[in-house]
């Protein structure tokens, strides 16, 4: 078992069973193409507000979440990040994996796995 302190919002691991695999979802108003938020910290609360009505639809809410991939446009803003996640998402946190990644148009997308 891993000893070290954690670096952010996130557990090393969680058992689960019945997933539900969501896409990768960035900050796009539902209802329009347009983007919402210019900085990593409002996108990240449109991001998740789309995913938790995903989960929503699917009988399933934020705390059912046990696993979290985020892509981020730029690595340097991962506490901005970080800060909002830890804001919006419940303890305890699912494990998450955050990379770099090149987007078009928007400064992060997320993917959530789910159990029943």
């Amino acid at each position: 078992m891993l000893r070290r302190a954690l670096a952010g919002a996130y557990s090393h691991g969680v058992v689960a069973g019945h997933p539900l695999f969501i896409a990768g979802i960035g900050p796009l108003d539902p209802a329009t193409p347009e983007v919402i938020g210019s900085t990593v910290g409002d996108q990240t609360a449109q991001v998740i507000a789309n995913l938790e009505e995903i989960l929503r639809l699917r009988g399933r809410s934020l705390a059912d979440v046990v696993k979290a991939t985020v892509h981020l446009a730029d690595l340097g803003t991962f506490a901005e990040l970080d800060a909002a996640y830890r804001q919006l998402m419940p303890e305890p946190y699912a494990s998450r994996t955050t990379v770099g990644s090149t987007l078009a148009g928007i400064l992060l997308e997320i993917d959530f796995v789910a159990l029943a």
